[in-house]
């Protein structure tokens, strides 16, 4: 029985020898690291979006499914009016929710970055205040003050302005997006105000020495600077918003209802999974649109100002 040079060993590690070399290194040890959160996210969102895809391309036949493929749940998605309808009004509901926040959080986040100079913490701290209640009451709070006997109805007969309570503040598009606006601050002001801070207050000296007043100074640097935060921002409110569906069935109404809510009746009550899942592929698509759409031209406007 021969043995093995141990030099001969060395110089030919054997595929065991050279996947615990590699695992020393920092490749190695950056995959370690990252392998269980990709793991985690392959089991709960590339799976089921992949299973979702593949659905769509099946045909529900009553309590069985009809695996042939299939783009007939497509041409119903793009080409029926209500779901056009549905698609169109959950974009722009959510593009209003997105513009109206971000134009509120900016200010105040501004305002914590630039004009808080101590307890910075406590200002971060009340503005998460909201959070610490149920989403679902914040909702049902606003259908209090907005509904036929609400608070915003009785505070106004109250002091003269209406003779009876107004009808169209709530069950409508205007009540989603009041009830998303307030229910998405926060997390547009964390965005925007971590953005602020990394600003170099140089950079505002500078330009002030040169000449540049508060409004150019803001236009050309500060809002440029901060666009980061703007986009992140804009993109954390408007994803989500477009498949919200429990706040329209709240305090939507028929006028207020969006593509999320067919979707979840096309899985629920409706038993048509395949139509479901086309509906939720179709709108994952447009928001992937409309957001790279966002982000390259707020990266150009970005380059534009400077």
């Amino acid at each position: 029985m021969t043995s093995i040079p141990a030099e001969n060993t060395a110089a030919n590690p054997s595929p065991v020898q050279q996947g615990r070399a590699w695992l020393s290194t920092d490749a190695g040890k950056g995959l370690t690291l990252i392998s269980p959160p990709v793991l985690f996210a392959l089991a709960l969102l590339a799976i089921p979006i992949l299973s979702t895809f593949t659905y769509s391309f099946w045909t529900q036949n009553y309590l069985d499914i009809d695996k042939t493929i299939t783009l007939n749940n497509y041409y119903q998605a793009w080409t029926e009016p209500i779901y056009q309808l549905l698609m169109t009004r959950s974009v722009m509901v959510s593009a209003m929710v997105t513009l109206i926040t971000v134009l509120l959080a900016y200010p105040m986040a501004y305002f914590v970055a630039f004009h808080v100079h101590e307890r910075q913490a406590l200002w971060l701290f009340l503005i998460t205040i909201p959070f610490w209640t149920s989403y679902l009451l914040r909702v049902f709070t606003w259908k209090v003050i907005l509904g036929f006997n609400g608070v915003l109805n009785s505070g106004l007969i109250w002091l003269g302005v209406i003779e009876e309570p107004l009808e169209f503040l709530l069950y409508n598009a205007s009540a989603v997006v009041i009830s998303l606006a307030h229910a998405w601050a926060a997390f547009a002001i964390l965005p925007i105000y971590v953005s602020l801070r990394k600003i170099d207050h140089s950079l505002l000296e500078a330009a002030t020495d040169l000449g540049d007043g508060p409004a150019r100074r803001f236009w050309r640097i500060t809002l440029p600077l901060s666009m980061p935060g703007i986009i992140g921002a804009a993109l954390i409110i408007f994803i989500p918003t477009v498949s919200d569906y429990v706040t329209p069935a709240l305090v939507g109404g028929p006028d207020g209802l969006m593509i999320a809510n067919m979707i979840q009746v096309q899985f629920g009550k409706a038993n048509n999974w395949p139509l479901g899942s086309a509906l939720a592929v179709s709108a994952m698509l447009i928001v992937t649109i409309f957001s790279l759409t966002f982000v390259m031209g707020a990266r150009r406007f970005a380059r534009s100002a400077r």
